[in-house]
């Protein structure tokens, strides 16, 4: 008989799993709650929310609301049960989690080709086709047979993530392009900062209100050039000033002089929509990170796509070892997906098990994948991921600044974003994904 193993039952993996049965396929999952949980769980159920009841974004023209739409028109079963579920929230889709995740369980357990089997994996299954979606907190064994199949060094066990933000919110009249010591042009973008601009940027930084971590989240052990940012200010005011805010080769073409402190961002693609702040990573609140990093001259407006992050999460290193269908280079037989596979969020998630549940199927039944084209949101989100050009690859999650610009530019941003969610779904709708 056909079959196809999923290993793990969250989003990722249901999602995965409801794809490949939907076309006929048997499948199993392969789950270990509720005999094993990990730290993060506490319900028996499959598709456990562990933090935030929000999906994000509800509206077509947001990219989390893009990416929603998108998947609703694979027929996907998070959504179908976020819908039955949902509660007030504003703008965003946000759910009861205890009925979300029993919606989900009772679909996939009154599948006629779904068998959900409970056990530790504590390796990959060979001889046939699989889809991995253990998640972050993927158990040690099966990590390390994740690790000697990824070659060791591509599997990382926690983020350290500097902030995102997009290249058009910066406000050029105040920062510039330079690297130091005129090595380079438009390499990095520099926000200088005086004296003045500094003390009152670093007195916040040192403040600012900090996540509280998980009990599996204290004892990670941060090396020294990944340390949180505001723990190296509190070393001392100029701690910071001779490490990432250091303005040592660096003219500012406004004063002819070197800055007092200067924070730079890096390119973050190849198109250089997104720059992410060098030498930032950070366990400050999402909010704080707003407040604080919007101090430094020249992102008083920055649009943020994403925050910093220091936590336990493990991941691959997908641009060096996943194909744009979510398999494996050294198997194409292995799939993975969810936040292993190094996207960030729920519905990311949920997106990447979709794919990998239909390239999963393609691949037992002899049919080609499915790649969606960068334009959309899941093929940005995927293409990201999978692109071997990405340096110091950290996860990433949905957002506009990964879609390749309109031929026609759109100054209005709300107009342009709606602009890209209409070009996204015009494929949909011409491929039959109505």
């Amino acid at each position: 008989m056909n079959k196809i193993t999923v290993v793990g039952g969250g989003l990722a993996g249901c999602e995965a799993a409801w794809q490949t049965a939907n076309r006929g396929i048997y499948t199993e999952i392969i789950e270990m709650k509720p005999g094993k949980k990990t730290p993060a769980h506490k319900s028996d159920l499959l598709a456990e929310l562990v933090c935030s009841n929000s999906l994000k974004a509800a509206r077509i023209d947001s990219a989390a609301g893009l990416l929603k739409e998108e998947m609703r028109r694979f027929s996907s079963l998070c959504l179908f049960a976020a819908d039955k579920c949902s509660v007030a929230a504003g703008g965003a889709l946000a759910v009861d989690r205890d009925a979300f995740s029993g919606i989900i369980t009772e679909k996939i357990k009154n599948h006629p080709l779904i068998k959900v089997t409970e056990g530790v994996v504590t390796e990959i299954p060979r001889g046939g086709v699989c889809v991995i979606a253990t998640g972050p907190l993927t158990d040690t064994a099966l990590a390390d047979s994740i690790a000697e199949l990824c070659d060791g060094g591509n599997l990382s066990f926690y983020d350290a993530a500097a902030p995102i933000v997009t290249a058009e919110s910066i406000d050029m009249e105040k920062a510039f392009y330079a690297s130091r010591y005129g090595r380079g042009t438009d390499d990095y973008i520099n926000c200088p900062m005086n004296k003045e601009e500094y003390t009152a940027f670093y007195n916040e930084l040192v403040s600012a209100e900090t996540a509280p971590l998980h009990k599996f989240d204290r004892n990670i052990t941060v090396y020294e050039g990944c340390m949180p940012v505001e723990v190296l200010a509190k070393r001392g005011e100029d701690s910071i000033r001779f490490g990432p805010l250091k303005p040592v080769g660096l003219k500012d073409p406004r004063t002819g002089h070197r800055p007092w402190a200067a924070v730079q961002l890096r390119r973050e693609n190849a198109a250089a929509t997104l720059f992410n702040l060098v030498g930032f990573q950070t366990n400050l609140k999402f909010p704080e990170q707003k407040r604080v990093f919007s101090m430094i001259p020249g992102l008083e407006h920055a649009e943020f796509v994403r925050y910093g992050v220091m936590h336990r999460n493990t991941f691959i290193n997908s641009p060096k070892l996943l194909g744009r269908d979510l398999s494996l280079k050294s198997d194409e037989n292995v799939f993975f997906a969810g936040q292993l596979s190094g996207v960030e969020g729920y519905m990311e998630s949920a997106a990447s098990g979709i794919i990998a549940g239909i390239n999963a199927a393609a691949r037992l039944s002899g049919a080609d994948p499915l790649i969606l084209p960068g334009y959309t949101m899941t093929g940005a989100l995927l293409s990201y991921i999978t692109n071997p050009s990405v340096e110091d690859f950290q996860p990433m999650g949905a957002n506009f600044g990964i879609l390749p610009p309109l031929d026609t530019h759109i100054r209005d941003k709300r107009e342009r974003y709606s602009a890209l969610s209409a070009r996204s779904l015009e494929w949909f709708d011409s491929h039959g994904y109505a």
